[in-house]
């Protein structure tokens, strides 16, 4: 007997139908003698719709009201679902965040969790009973409810998962695994077996939608057991782990492409020692995150130092920098949002040389400018015109995982 904790996300219990569907799939893994605890999401675009009711009421609710109504989207939910396993014939109950313990900090609407008391969970799971809990959410120390921000009831099954010591963690989703690229928008794409946790989290920070970064961080940090699967198909999925079988032999195991990109260019620099720490010590006050640096060679006693910021921190990054442009001392500022990261990853590439060049000589055959190269152990990644984005990717991986591809 295991215990298993499994997430579906809005999608697989978007309607009736759906909802029985994954009714079933939780009482087939019940009658296999396991444990089971299930994080769902709100159904469908059930977010979606509480975010205009409010703005239909106010067009800027405090967080914390935001918080109180959109928590109740999990609740429709898992009482749903609940009610259809009783009428299945088995033991169930349904559990609100709080109720199963999850403690957070105070930061509506981005919360992080503090700690799980999984005491209720356990004691439900001793009456042989399946526990359903509502994922995105929390309490914190004033006893108001929090959400876990985008990817949150990811983040609530795996923050189960490790309290529990559960023997697995099933991610259901609307795909049935994790694949080179997204199988929706390219062709050829490939579903992967298996993915170390460095890999996913990599894929997951550079866009890959399959799971949140938050999740793989926190099940690599607790050796988590994940697999990723279709809430729709019945097929195997694909298991992220901390070491996988191939991990010598693929170079790369994934492209990813982001378009919440922005790039803040500062033109004539004044070529001083400490430029880039007034830059970014600003920047980091602002709470702004900045990703690619690229700073070009001095010049005629000048420079020009390039960065990338999410789309959400364009505009503040833009005010930060001409709000201190005397201090910093540069001649002008230009921003674009008109761009895309381009990625790809792999566990192998490390101690494989020419894999970059496989990829700039795979954006140069497909007519593609390269503005901004950033590379680490596991992953290269570009910036391109955002125009060039989905032909960038198909190229990338057609040259890595096509008919004639060497990864």
């Amino acid at each position: 007997m295991a215990l298993i904790v499994q997430k579906f996300g809005g999608s697989s219990v978007a309607d009736r139908d759906r909802v029985m569907n994954v009714a079933r799939i939780i009482t087939d893994t019940y009658k296999q003698g396991n444990d089971v605890v299930v994080v769902l999401s709100a159904q469908g675009d059930t977010t979606d719709d509480l975010i205009e009711k409010a703005k239909e009421i106010n067009p800027n609710p405090s967080k914390r009201e935001m918080d109180m109504l959109l928590t109740t989207g999990e609740q429709i939910s898992v009482a749903l679902c609940a009610m259809a396993i009783e009428g299945m014939g088995y033991p169930v109950i349904s559990l609100t965040g709080w109720q199963a313990g999850v403690a957070t900090d105070s930061n509506y609407s981005a919360a992080r969790i503090k700690r799980v008391r999984a005491d209720r969970i356990r004691k439900e799971l001793d009456k042989k009973k399946i526990v359903l809990v509502t994922g995105f959410q929390g309490l914190n120390k004033y006893d108001d409810i929090t959400t876990l921000g985008r990817g949150g009831s990811d983040t609530s099954a795996v923050a189960l998962a490790a309290v529990l010591h559960a023997d697995l963690c099933q991610i259901y989703t609307d795909v049935d695994g994790v694949y080179t690229a997204d199988p929706r928008k390219v062709k050829g794409a490939k579903k992967l077996d298996e993915i170390t946790f460095d890999e996913m989290l990599e894929l997951a920070s550079l866009g890959a939608q399959v799971l949140h970064n938050r999740s793989v961080e926190m099940a690599k940090r607790y050796n988590v057991n994940m697999e990723v699967l279709s809430s729709f198909s019945g097929k195997p999925g694909t298991k992220v782990k901390e070491v996988v079988k191939t991990m010598e032999k693929t170079h790369v195991s994934g492209v990813a492409k982001d378009t919440n990109v922005a790039r803040v260019a500062l033109v004539g620099l004044t070529d001083k020692p400490g430029m880039a720490f007034k830059i970014f010590s600003l920047l980091a006050k602002e709470k702004v995150n900045v990703d690619i640096i690229l700073q070009s060679i001095g010049r005629d006693e000048s420079k020009d130092i390039s960065f990338t910021v999410s789309q959400d921190d364009m505009a503040r990054a833009e005010e930060v920098m001409r709000a201190n442009q005397e201090l910093i001392g540069f001649d002008s500022i230009e921003v674009s949002d008109k761009i895309a990261k381009i990625s790809i990853v792999g566990a192998g590439m490390a101690n494989n040389s020419g894999v970059a060049c496989k990829m700039f000589e795979a954006l140069f055959s497909a007519g593609i400018n390269i503005n901004m190269i950033s590379t680490s152990e596991i992953k290269v990644s570009v910036l391109v015109d955002e125009r060039d984005a989905e032909n960038a990717v198909q190229a990338i991986h057609d040259r890595f995982f096509g008919e004639f591809g060497e990864a």
